[in-house]
């Protein structure tokens, strides 16, 4: 994060804009909406802007610029002239005095970004690019206008008379974000919006008349393989608003990103000989957590039921009374065979898919091969990585063809794809040669023959 948005208090505050014309005009509008008293230095000044200085009961001083004048005085500066000169140089004052400057279209020479607003007020939503792009800001405030209903500047005034007595009733700041999560959820919201304000005012008060401790739940959710933007809407709506964020070593850093930022995160990744928490431990912790009284959400990669132990989860939910839901994700067959561009079945390669793992008991995989060996068939291998070779020998030596195509797919879906394709008689070799690394997925069959025409990511 380059910059670090607040929201600056600023009614009765002295800011000052440098420069009289409609740049500055522009600057002092969104000034005067927030209460500020203006006072602008230029040689010369546009009416409207004039009018809007005198309506906030600051001053107009007749002057160029100069270093002489006195700026530690201001909360903020704006440098809004058109001489690129000038507004280096009001920017180099306030650097000296500590005041906040904000050069207008010059990033360089910013202290402070002006931000494309979503003005609700009391709600007020800023975008900013950091200067890099403020027509991508303008473009997504104006997505945001359209879906985002001007009632909701109403609802948080409504909150906030109610916010000192919900504080009193409902001590635990967790269970008093889930009170107003549930009432935002509730037909008050409509009532506020439609100035039904005394039948709001009734809906509250019974709320919390009726208000008892949250039970606990868990929410077992599928992350995907990886891209963000595979995330089912309801993985994102419950990642975030749990109080406690449990997760495992392949859900990437952009999803962790999603999930809400105050809530509770406890890393149990898993690596081949290193378990940072054993599963036994993993199921104690969710039942920990709920039994409290809090919304866990158990975040996984791939799907939760695909080689992910969810299953195991999930009873130890049930024996232990707590409640649950779980959300199924895009496994990482999916996913990443799609990213790669090798579709699992097609009519003429494949007319089946089986999913496997590689995991080895006593150095050698256990997979019924003589089932594997069907030439229309697709194999994909989850955690086969490091027992590969013996993998695509035993398959070799039960008859299936040497020359059958694989492919390896590194971190798919990610900006770090990294595909390789080879066949069983070489493909083994082919992993330190380009050095993939897990996760990584391997698909065999006559499909990853599609992978040079239909291939479209990395």
């Amino acid at each position: 994060m380059d910059i670090f948005p607040i929201s600056l208090k600023l009614q009765q505050q002295p800011c000052l804009i440098v420069g009289g014309g409609r740049i500055a005009y522009r600057k002092a509008v969104l000034l005067a909406k927030a209460g500020a008293k203006i006072h602008v230095i230029a040689p010369e000044i546009e009416q409207s802007l004039l009018d809007i200085v005198q309506q906030s009961q600051g001053q107009f001083v007749q002057a160029h610029f100069s270093l002489d004048i006195s700026l530690r005085d201001y909360r903020l500066v704006i440098a809004a002239t058109n001489n690129k000169a000038v507004n280096q140089a009001v920017f180099e004052a306030c650097e000296v005095e500590k005041v906040l400057v904000n050069s207008v279209d010059d990033p360089p020479h910013c202290r402070f970004m002006v931000p494309a607003i979503v003005d609700r007020s009391p709600l007020v939503i800023s975008i900013a690019t950091n200067g890099t792009s403020p027509v991508l800001s303008r473009q997504i405030r104006t997505q945001l206008e359209s879906t985002i209903p001007h009632g909701m500047g109403k609802l948080a005034e409504f909150s906030g008379k109610w916010r000192a007595a919900v504080k009193a009733k409902i001590e635990n700041p967790d269970e008093r974000r889930i009170f107003w999560e549930d009432l935002y959820a509730s037909p008050l919201k409509e009532q506020v919006f439609n100035d039904n304000i005394a039948e709001a005012d009734r809906l509250i008060e019974q709320a919390l008349i009726e208000w008892q401790k949250p039970k606990g739940e868990v929410y077992l959710v599928g992350a995907g393989p990886g891209d963000p933007e595979l995330l089912t809407l309801k993985a994102l709506r419950l990642m975030q608003q749990a109080d406690v964020v449990i997760y495992d070593r392949l859900v990437s850093e952009p999803i962790m990103d999603l999930c809400r930022r105050d809530a509770e995160k406890i890393y149990v990744g898993k690596a081949r000989s290193n378990h940072a928490v054993p599963q036994e431990g993993i199921n104690a912790l969710l039942v920990k957590y709920a039994s409290e009284g809090k919304r866990v959400c158990r975040l996984k990669g791939g799907d939760p039921f695909i080689f992910g132990r969810g299953g195991e989860e999930i009873q130890e939910l049930f024996d232990a009374g707590v409640a649950f839901q779980v959300v199924p994700g895009i496994t990482a067959a999916s996913g990443c065979s799609a990213y790669a561009g090798i579709p699992l079945t097609h009519r003429d390669y494949a007319q089946s898919v089986r999913f496997l793992t590689g995991h080895l008991k006593e150095g050698s995989p256990e997979l019924p091969w003589n089932e594997l060996v069907y030439e229309n068939q697709t194999l994909v291998l989850y955690m086969g990585l490091v027992g590969l070779e013996k993998i695509c020998e035993r398959l070799i030596s039960h008859g299936q063809r040497s020359n059958m195509p694989v492919a390896l797919i590194s971190k798919g879906t990610t900006p770090e794809q990294k595909v390789v394709v080879g066949t069983l008689a070489d493909i083994a070799s082919k992993v330190s040669e380009h050095q993939i690394q897990a996760p990584t997925l391997t698909i065999i069959g006559e499909v990853v023959s599609l992978r040079e025409q239909l291939q479209w990511q990395g």
